[in-house]
């Protein structure tokens, strides 16, 4: 995966976040991911709600955040910890990049591994499950299910569930794209 992402220069993805909530409720949130190295990043929120431009870094390292519609004249410029940016594990939007998912997977089969690494295969794909410590959250373990692409061989999905099995959340990469000169302005 690491060679396969030295090569990529950049990529664009549909992103679906699935949250499971404690009371068995499930959150989704789905947006259009554009990533340039060294590392422009572009969230296009597609819902739930629509329109939302997310761009990081600013000239100042912040994230600009512009809305649509009728409040299209508003643009924010907000700190990576802000709290309107926090997922609920913690992770910043500066964390959000394939490179990073890769030398996290990297960690999770070996030094931060809790547990054995199952691996299994189909035609298309290979799944690693492994317990490891949680990316983002300190002193939690994470049982994480990663989906790699056998033609792209980058990660197609990301599963995360407790020690203890119980679902927590599912990231999906859709229609990954890589190498499509993907122009600097989409970051201005």
């Amino acid at each position: 995966m690491e060679a396969a992402y030295d090569e990529v220069k950049d990529y664009q993805t549909e992103v679906e976040v699935i949250l499971f909530q404690e009371d068995g409720s499930i959150k989704s949130e789905k947006s259009l991911y554009t990533f340039k190295k060294p590392k422009w990043i572009r969230l296009d929120s597609l819902s739930p709600h629509p329109g939302i431009i997310m761009v990081y870094p600013d000239r100042n390292g912040k994230v600009l955040v512009k809305l649509q519609g009728l409040l299209s004249l508003l643009t924010f410029h907000l700190r990576l910890d802000d709290p309107l940016l926090r997922t609920p594990s913690g992770q910043r939007m500066n964390q959000t990049d394939l490179g990073l998912l890769i030398r996290n997977i990297r960690h999770s089969v070996a030094d931060h591994r809790r547990g054995p690494v199952l691996v299994s295969e189909d035609k298309n794909t290979i799944q690693l499950q492994v317990l490891a410590d949680d990316h983002f959250r300190e002193g939690v373990e994470t049982q994480y299910q990663f989906l790699v692409s056998k033609e792209l061989r980058l990660p197609l999905e990301v599963g995360m569930s407790t020690a203890n099995g119980v679902q927590e959340g599912k990231i999906i990469f859709r229609n990954l794209r890589t190498n499509i000169n993907i122009p600097d302005d989409l970051f201005q």
